[in-house]
């Protein structure tokens, strides 16, 4: 599993590896919010189909409707190169 535990919230935020990660994420801030599939589906703007697939890691699933869901949950997704060489240094603190 991808996703550290934050220490100020119970939610697991952090690296994503594979689709089970968002599956995960998504599954656990909706359960904090004691939400079933279907009002957090109501939430996002998809179906609930759409919200257990995600849940359950489903590699297919559609990018924009993904993307859709972690917005609607208020979360944003960053893409960084991946540098074995040069590991641990932040993008952002490069550009400097």
């Amino acid at each position: 599993m991808g996703l550290a535990v934050s220490d100020t919230n119970i939610l697991p935020y952090g690296k994503i590896l594979s689709v089970d990660d968002i599956g995960r994420l998504v599954r656990s801030h909706r359960k904090s919010q004691s939400a079933t599939q279907a009002d957090f589906a109501a939430l996002c703007g998809v179906g609930v189909r759409f919200i257990s697939e995600l849940e359950n890691g489903k590699t297919t699933i559609e990018l924009g409707k993904a993307l859709q869901v972690l917005k609607s949950l208020g979360l944003e997704v960053y893409i960084q190169p991946r540098d074995w060489k040069r590991s641990g240094i932040d993008v952002n603190e490069a550009k400097g």
